[in-house]
């Protein structure tokens, strides 16, 4: 007993009080180097291990299965390689996992989607390969799904859009091609909303303003085509509006006009980024009206003509 308490008290060690055993592993920001012993699947009293920003390496412990009471695990910003641990997925109570920022390769395990509790999953900034697995589809409590930054390909899977509690949905940065599917663009919880620097196509809804009120959205360099929404001018939310690199815009003279215009309820706008797309027409002395918080703003590479109205002076954090 007297040495379990010596465990209590090391640095980033936590104990339950009636039986002394390790129930927190909170070793982040310490600048630790090395791998993970697999014998860290003996502390089976284990909630919570947080590893994040060190520089450990080698693969993560299959053991870490063994952990059935976990329910987070943080090994963001470190360099552990090899494959996700697939006897992860033993650890039915596990709320959060956070691994991104490290050297993993492979696929993301189908049996993911077993995690019935799982309301956190970031593994962007890897190596991952695949397709997204439409298992993630059923990870009812998700809230936060963060992939960018790998080498996924194929399709956004439609189940994902029966993920009624997600808030968060950051996929750029990948090989993702096709359309995405109608039932995201539903979820009414979802604040963010990024699928920029992929291979999408098609039209975006019409009414997106409508069905994500609380939305901020990066669809840029993709193949996005027609007009843009009319009604994100509804977003008062709306801090980044980035749509650059598609073949957005109907060749409308007006069109510019009346989409610059409709964002001036936008009080948080804070980045406009519409470079290289189809838009056509004057800048509106509307622009005059835009949000004093936007600090960056692109119209480059569209077809845009006339002078700069004078009250583009009154964006004072340009």
């Amino acid at each position: 007993m007297c040495l379990r308490i010596i465990f209590c008290n090391w640095q980033g060690v936590s104990c339950a009080r009636r039986h002394q055993r390790v129930t927190l592993l909170n070793l982040s920001y310490l600048a630790l180097v090395g791998s993970v012993s697999p014998q860290i699947g003996n502390l089976t009293f284990l909630r919570t291990i947080d590893l994040g920003n060190n520089s450990f390496h080698g693969e993560i412990p299959q053991e870490i299965g063994k952990l059935f009471r976990l329910q987070y695990l943080w090994l963001n910003n470190n360099s552990f390689q090899g494959e996700f641990p697939t006897n992860l997925t033993q650890c039915s109570h596990l709320r959060g996992i956070h691994m991104s920022r490290n050297n993993l390769g492979g696929k993301i395990p189908t049996e993911l989607g077993s995690l019935s509790n799982l309301s956190i999953l970031t593994l962007g900034d890897n190596r991952l390969t695949g397709t997204i697995p439409l298992s993630i589809g059923n990870l009812s409590n998700l809230r936060l799904l963060c992939l960018p930054y790998n080498n996924l390909e194929g399709s956004i899977p439609t189940q994902l859009g029966q993920l009624s509690k997600l808030e968060f949905l950051q996929l750029s940065v990948n090989n993702l091609s096709g359309m995405v599917p109608t039932s995201l663009y539903n979820i009414s919880s979802i604040y963010y909303f990024s699928i920029a620097d992929n291979q999408l196509h098609g039209i975006l809804p019409p009414d997106l303003g409508l069905t994500l009120p609380n939305l901020q959205v990066n669809f840029a360099v993709n193949l996005f085509t027609g007009p843009m929404p009319m009604n994100l001018g509804t977003l008062d939310a709306l801090e980044t509006l980035g749509a650059s690199g598609n073949s957005l815009g109907t060749n409308q003279a007006n069109e510019l006009m009346s989409f610059l215009t409709s964002l001036s309820n936008c009080s948080n706008l804070q980045a406009l980024d519409l470079n290289i797309n189809d838009f056509k027409g004057f800048m509106p002395h509307s622009i005059a009206n835009l949000s004093t918080k936007i600090t960056w703003f692109s119209l480059e590479n569209n077809y845009t003509s006339g002078s700069i109205p004078l009250g583009i002076g009154n964006l004072v954090n340009l």
